[in-house]
């Protein structure tokens, strides 16, 4: 991660639309020395708008509507920031966000499309949904075709908005709910003016109706819309129409955050000029739905976002390099291709109109064309080893992409050998979490742990990091009590060390604060990766929860689902899937302190599963306890898209270490017993609990909202894991 050239400009790209994926895509095959690319987006995908029709039809299947942007910002060096723009600060350069602290910028670009809400008709957003943003409506649309009810039981769906995107909608959705056998399903068109299709000619107009007559679609039109409830729509006339699903494609609405920028706007919408630069600020572009062009206004259309994307490229590079920019002169006219439901399609362009089965082909190559652009990434290539080496027994492991997280750390034998003394009485708990010390009347616990950085974003990192280190604290059924900072990012302007040090900073002193600890200090050095360390300190006011009290006839209990080391191995790659990765992340924030707290009362033994993986957490406890494990495979949580990686034959760096425990394991070789050997970061805590305290542990952990897993039981023997 460490740029050949020392980082001194942040350019940050807000939304994840089609202008900023196609730049990202070129910004990884030509990327600027010494430029930092941030992306923020809500969700790790952004669904392609030509193929939303052919999804909603039933004609592609959801993974094939969506930009990969995990994948895109991986492939372009960039770091991806999931979360709300709610404004910029101009005068301090910063993006404003719901969730987290702001985020600097030295030239920022925005592509967030708009929105097709309506928010001053009463009821809307809580019992409809607007067309866009794409990803929460095929997820709505989605849960709807699911509804057991909605197949065998009369459903009524109204799309409000009659022009070519409604249309659009209400033939796909219609012919989705007839090919799907909802046999008593109605969809109804509403357009608040006289006429449909308004700025298309009659050609289209007349195919167009013809298909809503085709499907059966109701269509009214002259009508307003004054009130959606849960289960009807109002009409401004007094007209109440039976409603179950509701969907707006009235329009394109700018994001009213917009308006709070300073930026000059038409409409709402952000005015740029011929280099796509707002006409208020030279460091903040603009493209997409979003963008007024001033020089040559055009209707809000996917084509002009696409053909923006080169320049937007080029003049982004420009203003960071002080080089000079391009225009960008849209086209006339351009060719629009219309679904009609079934693969068939109305196509138009000059004053040539055509429709049929053969238009709807050339629509599905031209939209496949598309996301191929973004979904064929040059692969990510292995470090190549070098001609002539030293001999190195390990050499086929050591030629591996090397992981972070705990997937880079030292393996579990080559750690214990390490601290092992000769004089065994100067060490006790050689393996346990953290050490415990005696102050006084009270104990107090140490521990450290750092992370080698596996994503780009500081802040994330570092939030993901201080959960890890506390996770030692925890699991010794401590109160965390302090933390002193480690870390180590690589070369930058000092402007962007105080930024990067103040989003860390900002992250640990949440995490520790939110566990009831205080950041009290630390030490910063540059190097070539970020690493992000923490020591960390509990007070214990009962009993130390060791790794040695395991009895025979305990229950063994998993409190987070396993696979985030093949996840960020493939994620490395460019192979893992965007909310696969996603997955892993969120898993990886959640800290362990309601967790910890249910089961530190009762539980014999317990640790948390980080770069040993479970096999060799458990392995720790087994021997300092003298006794042997049965688990059901079947019980162990695994996270989303880990098994299928694991499939493809991608491990972690750290896992054939840990598969030197292999002669312990009395396993079936598989992709998902493989899982057992996957290092985790920010793993879970295993616990060992009597057998008689699960039940009411497990009722506990359901009425806290935490999830906890029932994996196996302690038994007589010698050390050993059998795996059922």
């Amino acid at each position: 991660m460490q740029p050949e050239w020392p980082l001194s400009r942040d350019l940050v790209l807000i939304g994840g639309g089609h202008t900023h994926a196609l730049v990202l895509r070129k910004w990884g095959m030509k990327p600027l020395a010494g430029a930092r690319v941030t992306l923020i987006n809500p969700v790790p995908t952004s669904p392609y708008t030509g193929m939303l029709p052919g999804h909603i039809a039933g004609h592609y299947a959801r993974e094939e509507l969506d930009i990969d942007l995990v994948r895109l910002t991986r492939f372009a060096g960039a770091r991806i920031i999931f979360d709300k723009v709610c404004g910029l600060d101009r005068q301090a350069k910063r993006v404003l966000l719901e969730a987290r602290p702001p985020v600097q910028y030295d030239v920022v670009s925005l592509d967030i499309g708009v929105t097709a809400g309506l928010p001053d008709v009463e009821g809307f957003e809580d019992n409809a949904h607007s067309v866009k943003p794409l990803g929460f409506f095929a997820d709505a649309w989605q849960r709807f075709l699911d509804n057991p009810r909605a197949s065998t039981a009369r459903t009524d769906s109204i799309v409000i908005g009659g022009g070519i995107a409604g249309v659009e909608l209400a033939l796909a959705m219609a012919s989705r709910l007839s090919g799907a056998g909802f046999t008593q399903a109605r969809v109804t068109l509403i357009e608040s003016s006289s006429e449909l299709l308004r700025g298309t000619n009659a050609a289209v107009r007349r195919k167009l109706t013809r298909a809503l007559t085709h499907h059966q679609i109701s269509v009214l039109t002259d009508k307003q819309v004054s009130r959606v409830a849960p289960d009807a729509i109002e009409l401004s006339d007094g007209t109440r129409l039976t409603a179950d699903f509701v969907v707006s494609a009235a329009g394109a609405r700018p994001y009213p955050w917009l308006a709070q920028t300073g930026l000059t706007l038409t409409d709402g919408f952000v005015e740029v000029g011929p280099d796509l630069r707002s006409l208020t600020d030279p460091d903040v572009f603009a493209a997409g739905d979003c963008a007024h062009l001033t020089h040559a206004p055009r209707p809000k259309a996917g084509v002009f976002a696409v053909r923006e994307a080169p320049v937007l490229f080029d003049n982004l590079r420009a203003r960071l390099s002080g080089s000079a920019m391009r225009p960008y002169n849209p086209q006339l006219d351009y060719l629009k291709l219309i679904s009609t439901g079934g693969k068939t399609a109305v196509g138009h362009k000059h004053f040539l109109t055509a429709s049929g089965p053969f238009v709807w082909t050339l629509k599905d190559r031209i939209d496949q064309t598309f996301m191929a652009r973004l979904n064929d990434l040059p692969p990510m290539p292995a470090p190549a080893a070098p001609a002539v080496r030293a001999l190195d027994e390990d050499a086929a492991s050591q030629a591996q992409m090397l992981c972070g997280g705990c997937g880079s750390k030292v393996g579990r034998a080559s750690l214990i050998a390490g601290l092992a003394n000769p004089d065994a009485d100067t060490l006790t708990g050689l393996g346990d979490d953290a050490a415990v010390l005696r102050t006084g009347s009270q104990l107090q616990v140490i521990s450290t742990d750092h992370l080698r950085a596996f994503v780009e974003d500081p802040y994330l990192l570092a939030q993901i990091a201080a959960i890890h280190a506390l996770g030692d604290i925890w699991a010794k059924g401590a109160a965390p009590q302090s933390g002193l900072l480690s870390l180590i990012i690589p070369r930058m302007s000092e402007r962007m060390q105080a930024a990067t040090v103040a989003e860390v900073v900002a992250a640990v002193r949440k995490v520790l604060g939110e566990a009831g600890a205080d950041l009290v200090g630390g030490h910063t050095s540059m190097g070539r990766d970020l690493t992000v360390g923490l020591t960390v300190t509990g007070l214990l006011d009962g009993p130390v929860v060791g790794q040695g009290g395991a009895l025979p006839g305990d229950s063994i209990i998993l409190t987070k689902p396993i696979g985030t080391g093949v996840i960020l191995a493939a994620e490395m790659r460019g192979l893992a899937r965007g909310d696969v990765v996603a997955g892993a992340l969120s898993s990886m924030q959640r800290p362990l302190a309601v967790s910890a707290s249910l089961l530190s009362p009762v539980a014999h033994a317990m640790t948390d599963v980080t770069g040993f993986g479970l096999a060799g957490h458990l392995m720790n406890i087994l021997e300092s306890s003298s006794v042997a494990a049965r688990i059901s495979l079947a019980s162990v949580p695994v996270l989303p898209g880990a098994e299928r990686l694991a499939k493809l034959g991608i491990r972690s760096s750290l896992w054939q270490s840990n598969a030197g425990l292999e002669s312990l394991v009395s396993r079936i070789p598989s992709p998902l017993s493989d899982l057992l050997y996957d290092p985790q970061t920010a793993g879970g805590l295993l616990a060992i609990v009597p057998a008689g305290r699960v039940h009411d542990l497990m009722a506990n952990f359901e009425a806290r909202g935490e999830p906890a897993f029932l994996i196996g039981y302690i038994e007589n023997g010698t050390p050993a894991i059998t795996v059922t």
